[in-house]
């Protein structure tokens, strides 16, 4: 709520500002926002990954169908989640731009996650990283961006 009325002062975003009715407020859903139905679809999406033994956990055994929620996954599961089952999990769901905003992250976590980096290839990945982030920004709520988002810049000077 008041996340929505910042943006209705700041006087962007038009789409997510509150709506006044009667006596309710109506705080229309973000482009990101999940129906029920698209959630069953993403858990389903995830239900149904096959990867090779090794890998990574099984994958099926971490969705919960019922609750509708991942459970129990450790750091490498999230790792490969990230960098190689978010992208196909969410290909239909999100509208294409939101979709291409995160499938660049995606990428660029793969890209800094390989055994062998290219240093001449470090130059475009720190400006990536900068346009992804712009690219966050249009779709995600400023409350979205703590210090944690922030460090991306950071990790290609790290690697």
């Amino acid at each position: 709520m008041n996340t929505c009325q910042d943006l209705a002062t700041m006087g962007i975003r038009d789409q997510l500002h509150p709506r006044f009715d009667d006596k309710k407020i109506y705080l229309p859903p973000s482009c990101h926002t999940l129906s029920k139905k698209e959630k069953i679809s993403f858990c389903q999406c995830l239900h149904h990954v096959k990867v090779p033994q090794g890998y990574s956990s099984n994958i099926k055994s971490l969705v919960q169908l019922k609750d509708l929620k991942l459970v129990g996954l450790k750091s490498h599961d999230c790792h490969v989640l990230m960098q190689q089952l978010l992208v196909m999990a969410i290909r239909d769901i999100l509208p294409n731009k939101v979709w291409h905003a995160i499938t660049r992250l995606c990428f660029f976590f793969n890209a800094i996650c390989i055994k062998v980096v290219d240093p001449v290839k470090l130059d475009d990945l720190e400006n990536e990283a900068a346009i992804i982030l712009c690219h966050l920004e249009m779709y995600f709520p400023p409350a979205f961006f703590d210090i944690m988002v922030h460090l991306i810049v950071h990790l290609v000077k790290e690697t």
